[in-house]
């Protein structure tokens, strides 16, 4: 079952191509902190900047560096169905553990257009399905009825990650699913209350700076600890409001960078942050010992 604090990990680059010495730095980082389980080519990865065969070289390489110690994921969810269900196919071919796929973008579909969307994939496809709700990003919301129908009827949509911040939405789906159905928190500023309105973990953009300690939040809520949790959640309220003060993944990718841990770099359409927001990003992780 998908469950635990996941890390939506950036994509480190170095003169336009991987940065794959960076890339096994941050496996390690991740795998030492206690992260259970790492997502590539999410969002915070930059997919959308990444070509086909950039995927299937930075896959391969984690699927061998990290030996199975932990569970690996890959977001390969595009407004297309065609390339959706052939990303996710190679997914499996390459061997992760379960395929993101985030509702069209653009095209703003009807519910019952991403009940077809999903279907189509689920019937096409064998690995397990995480759908991946983030309206603010795709212009278009999953509602509850449609993620409950979908996961009441195929076997391989297995979880959700929801990033709508709508505590309603995800208690609805909490509550008419299966208790094997994931849902997972896609928003860092609200992984407390996610946790207690009943979900099952986090995917993360904060995890990658400060992986032990979303580790450590996601860990005392699924045991009921939510006294020491909300230490923690009040702990993040600072850091995790900074990294988002501009495009994510631009000030998670700058922290990273002043951790010594990747190059700066981004690629276009993404850029440097603007001084001001750099200067207070840096004075927040000096609060935070990170730099």
């Amino acid at each position: 079952m998908l469950k635990g604090s996941y890390v939506a990990l950036v994509t480190p680059f170095k003169n336009n191509e991987i940065d794959y010495s960076s890339l096994e730095k941050l496996i390690d980082f991740q795998i030492e902190n206690k992260t259970d389980g790492i997502l590539f080519c999410g969002t915070t990865g930059e997919s959308p900047t990444l070509a086909g065969d950039e995927k299937e070289r930075l896959i391969r390489f984690g699927i061998k560096k990290i030996d199975k110690r932990i569970p690996v994921m890959m977001g390969t969810g595009t407004n297309n169905l065609h390339h959706t269900i052939s990303a996710t196919i190679k997914a499996q071919e390459w061997g992760m553990d379960h395929a993101l796929i985030i509702t069209p973008y653009y095209n703003k579909p009807t519910q019952m257009g991403l009940y077809k969307y999903y279907k189509a994939i689920a019937q096409n496809t064998t690995i397990p399905i995480v759908i991946y709700n983030v309206p603010g990003r795709t212009g278009v919301n999953i509602q509850a009825e449609t993620t409950i129908k979908l996961a009441n009827e195929f076997i391989n949509i297995v979880g959700i990650k929801e990033a709508s911040g709508d505590l309603d939405q995800l208690s609805r789906i909490v509550k008419n699913t299966d208790k094997d159905f994931s849902v997972m928190s896609g928003e860092d500023a609200l992984n407390l209350p996610i946790m207690a309105c009943g979900a099952d973990g986090v995917i993360s953009v904060t995890a990658n700076i400060l992986p032990h300690k979303v580790h450590d939040l996601v860990a005392l809520c699924s045991n009921q600890n939510y006294a020491d949790a909300l230490k923690i959640h009040q702990e993040l309220i600072e850091i995790n409001e900074a990294l988002f003060i501009e495009t994510n993944p631009i000030p998670v990718k700058e922290s990273l960078y002043m951790m010594k841990l990747i190059e700066r770099e981004l690629r276009l359409p993404l850029c440097f942050m603007e001084q001001d927001n750099l200067r207070m990003l840096k004075n927040t992780l000096k609060k935070y010992k990170l730099v």
